[in-house]
């Protein structure tokens, strides 16, 4: 597998882009009469749903930005007008950075607004009656998915039939590695109406951390989502014939140590595990020993060699097992994960409300 490989599927999907922007400059002063001229437009990123960063680099292929000038001061007018302000429609979930890598802000929800080139001041006494030129820069556009719920798991796990049984989404599904080759959102609908925001991620593997395979292009999109669900094939995973064959026990501690070292705080996100392909022979009997394997997770590690044995394990709320492909437990896994995100919303509010009651108590 090599990434050339998948590049013009791939390219259609981007989540960074760099883009050039420039304030404008301000317009010239009136020494006579002491006119002060317009200051130049600013630049601004605004968060707009149904925008892509691929309808940003296909409308503005120069990826410049630049806006309008102030006016001159005149006799006419000795205020001059500012110019016109440039506005970048970018979609949610966008940080923004320096070219040094510094954040200099971030776009969570439609409508949020961050100023990325400041306009130049306009001539005045202050300035000898001479414009200032805008601020400019390069900033680069770093897209994270924003979901409630991230699907993680080796290629082949059954990702992409399990989110389309769940959720409205129509994901890619093929029985080979790789089916998944840029993120899928899909909804969960439920009968009161809530809408559930699910992302299915491509199949991380063994050395994603060291940038094998797709490595942390896609793992960054997990950072966002509120939950994870780990799915993992109850009968083990092989990627080819060349690696070796793991278990579903295996195969979760191999994912646990994945996210471990791409970023440690991953793991402390509510998780659920689905065991998929329940309906494959054998699957009862894969089912039982991994359960064991799970309840005593120490008693097993030594069938593992110290490298792909992670700091600390995750904490499953539920284990649901499932298959995508006759619908079984398809019912009990949505309504875990409602549970789950409706019981830490429910923690989040109370903790909220604690914090607000402690400020009203110092500040009295």
């Amino acid at each position: 597998f090599t990434r050339t490989a998948l590049s013009p599927q791939y390219g259609s999907f981007i989540d960074d882009l760099r883009l050039y922007v420039r304030g404008g400059s301000g317009g010239m002063g009136y020494p006579r009469l002491g006119g002060e001229g317009g200051r130049g437009g600013d630049v601004w990123l605004v968060a707009r749903e149904r925008t892509t960063l691929r309808s940003i680099k296909e409308r503005h292929p120069r990826k410049r930005f630049v806006a309008g000038n102030g006016a001159n001061s005149s006799v006419r007018a000795l205020k001059g007008e500012k110019g016109k302000d440039c506005e970048v429609h970018v979609p949610p979930g966008i940080s923004v950075l320096c070219e040094d890598g510094k954040q200099i802000g971030e776009l969570n929800t439609a409508g949020e607004r961050c100023l990325v080139a400041r306009g130049g001041l306009g001539g005045c006494l202050a300035t000898n009656f001479l414009p200032c030129k805008g601020q400019k820069q390069i900033v680069h556009l770093d897209l994270k998915l924003i979901a409630d719920v991230g699907l993680v798991g080796f290629p082949n796990a059954g990702k992409s039939s399990l989110l389309s049984k769940i959720s409205h989404a129509k994901p890619q599904i093929a029985d080979y590695a790789f089916t998944t080759i840029k993120p899928e959102l899909g909804k969960i609908m439920y009968a009161d109406y809530k809408q559930i925001s699910v992302a299915d991620l491509p199949g991380l593997i063994e050395g994603a951390h060291a940038n094998r395979g797709m490595g942390h292009k896609f793992l960054k999109h997990i950072e966002r989502t509120k939950q994870l669900l780990l799915v993992v094939d109850v009968s083990g995973f092989q990627l080819s014939v060349k690696t070796r064959f793991r278990t579903a026990f295996e195969t979760i501690l191999l994912l646990t140590k994945e996210l471990e070292l791409y970023k440690e705080e991953l793991l402390r996100k509510p998780a659920l595990l689905a065991i998929n392909k329940m309906d494959l022979p054998g699957s009862k009997d894969n089912l039982s020993e991994l359960m064991k394997q799970l309840q005593n997770p120490q008693d097993f590690l030594h069938l593992l060699s110290d490298e792909v044995i992670p700091e600390s394990t995750v904490k499953f709320k539920d284990i649901i097992p499932v298959s995508a492909c006759t619908g079984e437990g398809i019912e009990e896994l949505k309504t875990c994960i409602r549970k789950s995100l409706d019981e830490e919303a429910e923690k989040e509010n109370e903790d909220h409300q604690k914090k607000k009651l402690l400020l009203l108590q110092t500040s009295g």
